[in-house]
């Protein structure tokens, strides 16, 4: 099997048990929002793969995978997609995410790095750098030419391409999720509260570390960068006048109600 259908395997097993079931309403609702965001990545990797004016690099074809949605009952606020276009929703995000355009700025984040092909890159990456440390030890076997060189491409490559990643998948993700007419400015409602508890230490945060140690950008990095995305996301948006969006998210709107009226009938009968 290839790698990261056995770290599927494992990942399922290991929040066996936990695992909400699909009808479970945030089950329904992860799986309605990322209909919505996997559509618009199909879409936009077309339209990126015909034209490259001033678009995110995306690598590749969009994959052919359905997405699959797993909500796993955890404190932890995170969410994160497997290669083969597997997404994790770990309950505790939903602290952050108030309503599904806010969901919809974290899966769009999620998915937006398989589009962009990250994972690919930092296996080649890694195969690169396992060269170069095995060509460290050749040329000096005392090992301290390894030594200084470990920390310095952590330091000097690989956390600041990471940052790079983190970055574009942000640029992605709102992309995908303005273009599935989710509300762009969600995005920034997410991480200021995210900045808020880190800030204050609230549910169990710490600061983060200085960003030039760290493999994401910091929090008002961030921010700042959604502030320069903003009025072309909020473009898309409001496209032809926002007759598009109004439309959908109309209908998103009678999704939710019978997603609800489903739910309380449920909680009906089990009584």
């Amino acid at each position: 099997l290839p790698p990261f259908s056995l770290l599927l395997r494992a990942l399922l097993k290991q929040f066996k048990g936990e695992i909400l079931p699909n009808d479970h309403r945030a089950s329904v609702t992860a799986q309605r929002v990322g209909g919505r965001i996997s559509a618009a990545a199909q879409n936009c990797s077309r339209d990126w793969n015909a034209t490259s004016n001033n678009e995110p690099s995306v690598q590749s074809k969009f994959s052919p995978s359905p997405y699959t949605y797993t909500v796993v009952r955890s404190p932890e606020a995170n969410a994160f997609v497997l290669p083969g276009n597997h997404v994790f929703v770990l309950t505790g995000l939903f602290r952050y995410t108030h309503n599904e355009d806010e969901l919809a700025s974290v899966l769009g984040h999620e998915m937006a790095h398989n589009l962009a092909r990250h994972a690919g890159e930092r296996m080649s990456e890694g195969l690169l750098l396992g060269v170069i440390s095995r060509l460290a030890l050749i040329i000096d076997p005392t090992g301290i030419l390894f030594s200084i060189l470990l920390p310095a491409q952590t330091l000097l490559y690989s956390l600041p391409h990471s940052r790079e990643h983190e970055v574009e998948a942000d640029r992605i993700g709102v992309i995908l999720a303005s273009e599935a007419c989710y509300d762009p400015t969600a995005a920034k409602r997410v991480f200021s509260r995210m900045k808020e508890d880190a800030e204050d230490g609230t549910n169990g945060n710490r600061a983060p570390p200085p960003e030039f140690i760290s493999t994401h950008p910091g929090y008002d990095t961030r921010l700042t960068f959604f502030d320069q995305w903003m009025p072309d996301a909020l473009g898309r948006f409001n496209k032809d006048g926002g007759n598009k969006c109004r439309a959908i998210r109309d209908e998103m709107k009678r999704a939710r109600r019978l997603a609800a009226e489903m739910h309380d009938g449920k909680k009906g009968r089990g009584r």
